[in-house]
């Protein structure tokens, strides 16, 4: 493989913005990892977290993804290594602590109450109120207005929220829970798989509003198992195999045939096809393996990188 790793060193160094004089990175991590008992779940994590840039994290089930989220997210404590949040060495005690830091997460669940209304899902736990004492109640309306404008302002057209949320498709809940947490003043935004469970449409639609979270200023942590969703919309790659990173690259110095040949190992790819041969295995079974080997994709549309990882998965099952 000819792509370039990004050298630690150089990406955790005590940089300064110029103009500023404020750390360049929102969040990072430096030798981060963490044991449960004699199971070493992550070890020597090393990544950074800027504005206005989108890091993905790749890697298969039991990678390694999920414990790493709940480091950042201040669900469990880093055992080893150095968490850094805009230059300050921190150590969350909670996920209250990490929201109260900037960092927001939007769990594949979306802890979202389905028969609620959407401006209700909104602001869960954070409703605004008027009046005082015991005259206090909601502020409905200003709620109602404030759902709205937000939701527009992340290109979701809606014309009721009072509808409940579970009416909405998994893609408009996605970015329902990406406009919540925007609003609230998440810095960081952790995106756990948000397109797992989707369709190609659907899929489509949350990576632009991925985007449409980058370029309104946003940190964006995107974690997936699928690099034909993560390459069209991250600027950073990092790449973990049974808790270990195996691979930190910026977009330049990667292509996707490289980022998928790494994530999914070409030797072990073509040990499987060399299997399927001996097997007598279909033809065009065969070539599907063998592509995945030689890295030969050609998507580059957004929306036609969602078909061809659900196409994959749709055709596979009829030659198997």
């Amino acid at each position: 493989m000819n792509a370039k790793q990004i050298d630690q060193q150089t990406l955790l160094k005590d940089e300064k913005d110029p103009l500023t004089h404020t750390p360049v990175h929102l969040l990072s991590l430096d030798g981060v990892g963490k044991h449960y008992g004699n199971i070493i779940a992550l070890r020597d994590v090393t990544m950074a977290v800027d504005n206005g840039r989108v890091t993905c994290v790749l890697g298969d089930n039991g990678a390694g993804k999920s414990t790493l989220i709940k480091i950042i997210a201040g669900l469990h404590q880093h055992d080893e290594g150095v968490l850094h949040v805009m230059g300050d060495e921190r150590k969350f005690n909670s996920p209250r602590d990490a929201l109260d830091a900037g960092i927001a997460t939007v769990y594949q669940d979306l802890a979202v109450v389905p028969l609620m209304p959407i401006w209700r899902n909104f602001f869960l736990g954070s409703e605004l109120t008027t009046g005082f004492g015991p005259f206090k109640s909601m502020d409905v309306q200003k709620m109602k207005d404030i759902t709205l404008k937000e939701l527009a302002a992340m290109g979701i057209d809606l014309r009721d929220v009072e509808q409940p949320i579970g009416q909405l498709s998994g893609g408009e809940r996605q970015c329902v829970a990406i406009a919540r947490a925007v609003y609230f003043g998440a810095k960081v935004l952790i995106l756990d798989e948000p397109t797992a469970a989707l369709g190609v449409k659907q899929s489509g639609v949350v990576l632009r509003y991925i985007l449409q979270a980058r370029d309104r200023g946003l940190g964006v942590i995107f974690i997936t198992h699928n690099p034909h969703h993560a390459f069209p919309v991250g600027d950073r790659f990092l790449l973990l195999k049974r808790g270990k990173s195996i691979g930190y690259y910026d977009k330049k110095d990667i292509t996707l045939d490289e980022l998928t040949a790494q994530m999914a190992g070409g030797a072990e790819l073509a040990e499987l096809a060399h299997e399927l041969e001996q097997l007598g295995g279909h033809t065009q079974a065969l070539r599907e393996v063998q592509a995945e080997v030689a890295g030969v994709s050609e998507v580059t549309d957004v929306t036609d990188v969602a078909g061809a990882a659900d196409d994959s998965k749709e055709s596979s099952p009829r030659h198997a």
